[in-house]
């Protein structure tokens, strides 16, 4: 079950300063990993970026109740050596109000080291629904969500901007209902971010256009390597086949002004362990063109890898690519 199907059932570059040619080779999987001009006796790099784990690339073992959301920090430590987690409020959606729960989650995080970075927020109601009752609503359920963020020592809860209308009607209805979210979360030092996950929220210049229309400080977004399907066969916001694809890596560069978290989505990987949806050297190089130096979450949504290899798979192309480029 895809994350979006997940949803629905809840009611819910350019490159500059080189020529393209010339990095696509410095990337190609059959150079070195070693950085440009580093000797293996000088002090090894850093990534100019930093790697958190999405809950979400272990759905299917969290569906299948092989392990909860409680242990995840450890698994992403242990298993993964990944020491930041980004959660979904679907694993634990009956528990943010929780004190005793997040006190515990907390504990778990904290004794391992690991960093809560965000919550990714869906069920909860259109964020751009034209209804104002309604919009409303969907601001208010989210209260909750930004008051676990804060215990838990996370910097922001994801939502969506979802809505039925034209562009222009669901962006006025977006940028109130994530203002006044965003004026909520204020106080709580938390953000409020956006991802391009379906619909006119896939298009890149439209989003943007609406973070502008927001205009707050704490108001982002969360720029998605995939994500990018702006049209569907049947209407529908899931589950039909896409028939129109916003630029990923034109939309990637329009969200980067905006972005206060990173989402590395991989389906499929060649024999090379490249990913081949998206060429991970040019989407990088537009990420560090934007100046982000946060956390870049991996979310694996792959079959043909299990959950762990691909998780395995993408961190090891994140640390690859980004060690050429840091």
């Amino acid at each position: 079950m895809k994350r979006e199907q997940f949803i629905k059932s809840l009611g819910l570059i350019t490159l500059s300063g080189m020529s393209a040619n010339s990095f696509l080779a410095a990337c190609s999987s059959k150079q070195t990993t070693e950085a440009p001009g580093v000797s293996d006796t000088d002090t090894p790099k850093e990534l100019f970026f930093k790697i958190s784990l999405a809950e979400w690339s272990l759905h299917k073992a969290l569906f299948a109740k092989e392990f909860d959301n409680l242990e995840f920090p450890a698994k992403a430590k242990n298993e993964f050596g990944i020491g930041a987690v980004e959660y979904v409020n679907q694993f634990f959606m009956d528990k943010a109000k929780d004190t005793a729960y997040l006190t515990e989650l907390k504990k778990r995080a904290d004794d391992l080291g690991v960093t809560n970075v965000l919550i990714m927020c869906d069920g909860e109601g259109e964020m751009a629904d034209l209804d104002a009752k309604k919009r409303m609503k969907a601001v208010e359920n989210h209260y909750k969500w930004v008051d676990a963020a804060k215990f838990l020592g996370c910097h922001s809860i994801r939502v969506n901007c979802f809505g039925i209308g034209t562009a222009e009607e669901v962006a006025g209805a977006g940028a109130d209902g994530l203002r006044k979210l965003s004026e909520y979360a204020q106080p709580a030092n938390i953000n409020v971010i956006v991802e391009n996950h379906g619909g006119y929220s896939s298009n890149g210049q439209w989003l943007s256009d609406v973070m502008k229309e927001v205009n707050m400080p704490n108001c982002g977004t969360l720029p998605d390597f995939g994500n990018f399907c702006v049209k569907r066969e049947k209407g529908d916001m899931w589950e039909s086949k896409c028939i129109e694809e916003y630029d990923r890596y034109q939309g990637v560069s329009e969200m980067m002004s905006f972005a206060k978290g990173v989402s590395a989505k991989s389906v499929n990987f060649n024999e090379q362990g490249d990913c081949t949806d998206t060429d991970y050297g040019r989407m990088l190089a537009i990420v560090k063109e934007g100046g982000y130096t946060g956390h870049i979450g991996i979310e694996y949504e792959g079959s043909t890898l299990s959950e762990p290899e691909g998780i395995k798979a993408t961190k090891a192309l994140l640390e690859r690519v980004g060690m050429m480029l840091s």
